[in-house]
Protein backbone atom coordinates (compact mmCIF):
# COMPACT_ATOMS: atom_id res chain seq x y z
CA UNK A 1 0.00 0.00 0.00
CA UNK A 2 1.11 4.06 -0.02
CA UNK A 3 4.24 4.60 1.44
CA UNK A 4 6.06 8.01 2.28
CA UNK A 5 8.27 9.53 -0.43
CA UNK A 6 9.89 12.28 1.80
CA UNK A 7 9.59 13.94 5.40
CA UNK A 8 10.81 17.35 6.10
CA UNK A 9 9.81 20.06 7.88
CA UNK A 10 8.05 23.85 6.81
CA UNK A 11 6.90 27.04 8.78
CA UNK A 12 4.49 27.23 10.43
CA UNK A 13 4.11 30.79 10.52
CA UNK A 14 3.32 30.46 6.70
CA UNK A 15 -0.36 29.12 7.78
CA UNK A 16 -1.15 30.98 11.32
CA UNK A 17 -4.47 32.29 10.37
CA UNK A 18 -5.39 28.62 9.31
CA UNK A 19 -3.38 26.75 11.99
CA UNK A 20 -5.58 29.13 14.82
CA UNK A 21 -9.23 27.99 12.75
CA UNK A 22 -7.90 24.46 12.43
CA UNK A 23 -10.16 23.07 16.00
CA UNK A 24 -12.83 24.21 14.67
CA UNK A 25 -12.77 23.86 11.01
CA UNK A 26 -14.49 20.09 11.40
CA UNK A 27 -14.59 19.59 7.30
CA UNK A 28 -12.76 16.56 7.39
CA UNK A 29 -13.75 16.32 2.87
CA UNK A 30 -14.39 18.52 -0.12
CA UNK A 31 -18.01 17.72 -0.35
CA UNK A 32 -20.39 15.92 2.99
CA UNK A 33 -22.30 13.02 1.33
CA UNK A 34 -24.26 11.72 3.92
CA UNK A 35 -25.05 12.43 7.80
CA UNK A 36 -27.26 11.29 10.60
CA UNK A 37 -26.75 10.63 14.67
CA UNK A 38 -23.86 7.74 13.88
CA UNK A 39 -21.54 8.93 10.79
CA UNK A 40 -20.95 11.46 8.41
CA UNK A 41 -20.01 10.41 5.03
CA UNK A 42 -17.18 12.50 2.92
CA UNK A 43 -14.98 12.58 -0.12
CA UNK A 44 -12.03 14.05 0.05
CA UNK A 45 -11.52 15.03 -3.92
CA UNK A 46 -8.48 17.02 -4.71
CA UNK A 47 -7.13 18.17 -8.37
CA UNK A 48 -3.23 18.42 -9.24
CA UNK A 49 -2.27 21.48 -6.71
CA UNK A 50 -5.37 21.69 -5.37
CA UNK A 51 -5.39 21.87 -1.21
CA UNK A 52 -7.64 21.59 1.86
CA UNK A 53 -6.82 23.54 4.61
CA UNK A 54 -5.76 22.82 7.96
CA UNK A 55 -8.70 21.10 10.06
CA UNK A 56 -9.21 18.86 12.93
CA UNK A 57 -10.29 14.88 13.18
CA UNK A 58 -12.00 14.80 16.51
CA UNK A 59 -13.87 11.47 15.89
CA UNK A 60 -12.96 7.95 15.22
CA UNK A 61 -12.71 7.91 11.25
CA UNK A 62 -12.03 5.91 8.29
CA UNK A 63 -10.71 6.25 4.72
CA UNK A 64 -10.28 4.55 1.36
CA UNK A 65 -8.41 5.97 -1.40
CA UNK A 66 -10.75 5.12 -4.55
CA UNK A 67 -8.69 6.91 -6.98
CA UNK A 68 -4.34 6.89 -6.72
CA UNK A 69 -1.99 10.11 -6.36
CA UNK A 70 0.47 11.36 -4.33
CA UNK A 71 -0.16 13.98 -1.61
CA UNK A 72 1.31 16.12 0.76
CA UNK A 73 0.14 16.37 4.69
CA UNK A 74 1.59 19.15 6.99
CA UNK A 75 0.79 18.48 10.36
CA UNK A 76 0.36 21.07 12.98
CA UNK A 77 3.96 20.46 14.60
CA UNK A 78 5.81 21.77 11.83
CA UNK A 79 6.17 18.13 10.19
CA UNK A 80 5.94 17.81 6.76
CA UNK A 81 5.12 14.10 4.96
CA UNK A 82 4.98 13.42 0.70
CA UNK A 83 3.20 10.01 0.58
CA UNK A 84 1.85 7.69 -2.50
CA UNK A 85 -1.90 6.73 -1.83
CA UNK A 86 -2.69 3.33 -3.44
CA UNK A 87 -6.24 2.55 -4.56
CA UNK A 88 -8.06 0.44 -2.19
CA UNK A 89 -5.73 1.65 0.50
CA UNK A 90 -7.71 1.64 3.63
CA UNK A 91 -6.60 3.10 7.23
CA UNK A 92 -8.41 3.75 10.76
CA UNK A 93 -7.52 6.74 13.28
CA UNK A 94 -9.03 6.42 16.51
CA UNK A 95 -9.14 10.98 17.25
CA UNK A 96 -11.56 12.58 20.12
CA UNK A 97 -12.38 15.75 20.75
CA UNK A 98 -9.42 15.94 23.70
CA UNK A 99 -6.90 14.88 21.17
CA UNK A 100 -7.82 15.92 18.04
CA UNK A 101 -5.68 15.76 14.57
CA UNK A 102 -4.82 18.77 12.93
CA UNK A 103 -3.76 18.87 8.85
CA UNK A 104 -4.11 19.50 5.76
CA UNK A 105 -3.83 17.69 2.29
CA UNK A 106 -2.25 19.05 -0.86
CA UNK A 107 -2.46 16.95 -4.31
CA UNK A 108 1.09 16.86 -4.93
CA UNK A 109 0.89 14.97 -8.17
CA UNK A 110 -0.32 15.49 -11.99
CA UNK A 111 -4.18 13.11 -11.41
CA UNK A 112 -7.05 13.80 -8.99
CA UNK A 113 -6.28 12.13 -5.68
CA UNK A 114 -9.99 10.87 -3.89
CA UNK A 115 -10.28 9.12 -1.12
CA UNK A 116 -14.16 8.07 0.87
CA UNK A 117 -13.26 9.09 4.62
CA UNK A 118 -15.87 7.73 7.22
CA UNK A 119 -15.91 9.84 10.43
CA UNK A 120 -18.14 7.71 13.66
CA UNK A 121 -20.23 10.10 15.56
CA UNK A 122 -21.95 8.56 18.32
CA UNK A 123 -20.47 7.13 21.18
CA UNK A 124 -21.96 3.57 20.38
CA UNK A 125 -20.14 3.83 17.09
CA UNK A 126 -17.10 5.36 18.79
CA UNK A 127 -16.47 2.05 20.81
CA UNK A 128 -16.22 -0.25 17.82
CA UNK A 129 -19.47 -0.90 15.88
CA UNK A 130 -17.89 0.52 12.44
CA UNK A 131 -20.53 1.12 9.67
CA UNK A 132 -19.57 0.06 6.08
CA UNK A 133 -21.55 2.95 4.59
CA UNK A 134 -18.63 4.16 2.30
CA UNK A 135 -18.02 0.76 0.79
CA UNK A 136 -21.43 0.82 -0.54
CA UNK A 137 -20.78 4.40 -2.26
CA UNK A 138 -21.02 3.83 -6.35
CA UNK A 139 -17.32 5.09 -7.69
CA UNK A 140 -17.66 8.25 -10.16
Amino acid sequence: MGGVLEEGRFDPAAFAGELAAAPGNLAVGTSLWFENGRVRVWEVRLAPGERAPFHAHTRPYFWTCVEAGIGRQRLADGSVRLRTYDLGETMLFDHSPDAPFLHDLENAGDTTLSRRSEEHTSELQSRGLISYAVFCLKKK
